[in-house]
């Protein structure tokens, strides 16, 4: 929801309800009802905090939640998280197949990590 991802991105940046107010022109308590969900911001203020964030409003909107991780930021622009991967005894890891099929990554593909 839109409230978890505004409280998490401004966790994540390191910024005040008052820093993120003044760089978008409202309010700190406007700004901490749309973190407790008590209100929404119309579509120009979701445009100026995805902007402030360096995310897309869908991002800003939407909530994934990964089993065994929880909720998962917004991406930045231009970027995907599908989660984490854990390295298996023998030194490999399982590449998730939604970041499979997007990047085309078959068997034999090289990757650079």
């Amino acid at each position: 929801m839109l409230k978890d991802n505004l409280a998490m991105l401004r966790s994540i940046n390191g910024y005040s309800q008052e820093e993120i107010s003044e760089k978008i022109g409202i309010s700190r308590q406007a700004y901490a009802k749309w973190e407790t969900g008590a209100t929404i911001p119309d579509v120009e203020k979701c445009s100026l905090l995805a902007r402030v964030y360096g995310t897309t409003i869908d991002s800003l909107l939407c909530t994934e939640t990964v089993e065994g991780i929880g909720v998962l930021p917004p991406a930045p622009i231009g970027k995907n998280i599908w989660g984490s991967v854990t390295v298996n005894d023998r030194g490999q890891i399982v590449i998730p197949k939604e970041a499979r099929e997007q990047f085309e990554i078959t068997a034999g593909t090289r990757l650079i990590v």
